[in-house]
């Protein structure tokens, strides 16, 4: 529980890396959004068995964290804690598909073992995307952007509250999970039965909490939008930018850019 809690705290620290001074961190939002949204809509569209084809599409968001001056190290630990999740719904594909796709020597590999890591590499992508978006732009702006592209305001807010709150949720939870230690003799009201008294205290706690934040918005005078902020204008850089990776994406789902650069290898051995 303390590693989940310091987990989630910590990424506060995207928003701390949005206030960074980069060409990408000054590019209007818009186009980091819709970019970013071509670049997914690409890796997902991708059948079960395409492997080859996802490789090239981490160009994005390496070049981004290169040139966004972003700790790659920092982003990749994150990227890690989603990789569970990923392995938990294709861990069962290697024993439900088991039709053999290729060889490697005297190795067969399965349908079920490519659609698996298919599944993870994808996850990766998408995820590294993301959290490269809001290290680069912050997730306040990322919410504007996407009001201004047409989603509807509620959707928006509730949005940004999920995403301002799981920190709050978290604080909770990790004080919660505190005083159940402190109270617990050896080993003693630490099993699994006591986790239903917790989660129960834990909602109760959230609600009140929720209340009070509710009527703090109010008193400074929420209204139910977003605190106004300077409009960005989208200019020449953001068009060249969304332009280019959207080109870019587009083209690697159409072709193979592994095979292609393969074939050009093993033709200039040849």
């Amino acid at each position: 529980m303390a590693s989940v809690h310091g987990a989630l705290l910590d990424l506060k620290r995207l928003d701390q890396l949005a206030g960074g001074d980069t060409p990408l961190h000054r590019l209007d939002p818009r186009a980091k959004v819709l970019a970013t949204l071509v670049f997914i809509v690409c890796v997902v569209s991708f059948g079960r068995y395409e492997l080859s084809a996802l490789i090239p599409f981490f160009i994005f968001p390496v070049c981004l964290i290169a040139a966004g001056r972003l700790p790659a190290g920092y982003l990749a630990t994150k990227v890690a804690l989603v990789a569970p999740f990923a392995i938990a719904v294709g861990i069962g594909n290697p024993f439900f598909d088991r039709t053999l796709l290729l060889h490697l020597g005297p190795l067969g590999i399965s349908g079920g073992w490519v659609s698996f890591a298919s599944i993870v590499v994808r996850t990766a992508l998408t995820v590294s995307a993301a959290l490269t978006l809001t290290a680069l732009t912050g997730f306040t702006s990322i919410c504007r952007a996407l009001v201004r592209l047409g989603m509807p305001k509620p959707f928006a807010m509730q949005l940004l509250f999920l995403y301002r709150y799981l920190f709050v949720l978290a604080e909770e939870g990790g004080r919660a999970a505190r005083a159940r230690e402190l109270r617990c003799f050896g080993r003693k009201g630490s099993g699994f039965a006591s986790y239903a008294s917790l989660l129960g205290h834990l909602l109760l706690r959230t609600w009140q909490r929720a209340e009070r934040m509710h009527m703090a918005m109010l008193a400074r005078g929420y209204t139910g939008a977003f605190p106004a902020a300077q409009a960005g204008r989208f200019g020449a850089r953001e068009v060249v930018f969304l332009l280019f990776w959207s080109t870019l994406c587009i083209t690697l789902r159409f072709y193979n850019g592994a095979e292609l650069l393969g074939t050009l290898i093993t033709g200039h051995l040849s």
